[in-house]
């Protein structure tokens, strides 16, 4: 991708989108309480408004957004990257709509409620969404501000 030219604002809307869409992992950094920052790879359902991950709730990552719902995700690789930053409200699975559920366990090919582990769900809401390729994608590449879509 280097030499390419800088996306539009609207093909990089439309591609973020599709990302969003269509991927199934992202990378969850959540803050240092009370466990210390942590870093791990999970699989995510988007429903075209917000982010739902599980984990298992003993989890360093289930108990660090437990006490501060603060949360970074991040999409693709360096060179094509989205960048998330958002709050997340805890959700149990026995007040999941199995529908949602459902269609977790579809996109993910991972279904929490059947495995042994006790899995705490997670509705990440987006504040921020920035993306870019390269360099010269630096301008312009918040794409939602404060939970708005921009342009």
């Amino acid at each position: 991708m280097t030499g390419a030219a800088p996306r539009g604002p609207e093909e990089r809307l439309r591609d973020t989108r599709a990302r969003l869409e269509s991927d199934i992992d992202l990378w969850v950094a959540t803050s240092g309480l009370p466990d210390g920052v942590h870093l791990v790879p999970l699989s995510y359902l988007w429903d075209g408004a917000a982010f739902l991950i599980s984990t298992p709730r003993a989890s360093v990552t289930s108990r660090n957004l437990l006490a501060d719902p603060r949360v970074r995700l991040s999409l693709g690789p360096t060179r094509d990257v989205v960048i998330v930053d958002g709050t997340a409200e805890p959700v149990d699975t026995a007040d999941l709509a199995q529908e949602t559920g459902d269609a977790f366990a579809t996109h993910t090919g991972f279904d929490p409620r059947t495995n042994g582990e006790t899995y705490q769900y997670f509705l990440i809401r987006p504040r921020r969404i920035q993306a870019w390729r390269e360099a010269n994608e630096l301008r312009g590449r918040d794409l939602m501000r404060d939970g708005n879509w921009l342009g």
